[in-house]
């Protein structure tokens, strides 16, 4: 599966963002999907992820939260009281719905076989 991310800008801190990632080439909600993020100069940190059918969610760092649209293929990332720390690139990743013993394994970077190109996201103070 192909992922395009988008929605990163530069805004205030306190300030809300939507990002959403589009997939194609695959049955998305086969799909469980995460989203990364990677500031500068760090390593790879991991956001959230939610099951293929959206039914759950794992992990999502509060206060931010994960939805997906699988009629559109389209899974999102709302943003809520960005800080200057939350400045970093955003990735969303997709891993085949598999069964799976330890959901910490999803967030785990190797779990992921296709990302996106990345959005920038940069809160200013």
């Amino acid at each position: 599966v192909q992922l395009q991310a988008s929605g990163g800008g530069v805004v205030q801190a306190g300030d809300s963002l939507s990002l959403s990632c589009v997939a194609s080439g695959g049955t998305f909600s086969h799909y469980d999907m995460a989203w990364f993020r990677q500031a500068q100069g760090k390593e790879r940190e991991f956001v959230g992820a939610i099951s293929g059918n959206g039914d759950s969610t794992y992990y999502v760092k509060y206060p931010f939260d994960i939805s997906r649209d699988n009629a559109k293929n389209t899974v999102f990332l709302q943003l809520n009281e960005l800080k200057p720390e939350d400045t970093a690139v955003y990735y969303c990743a997709a891993r085949l719905s598999t069964f799976i013993d330890d959901y910490g394994r999803l967030k785990m970077e190797r779990e992921y076989g296709s990302w996106g190109q990345g959005t920038q996201v940069t809160v200013s103070s």
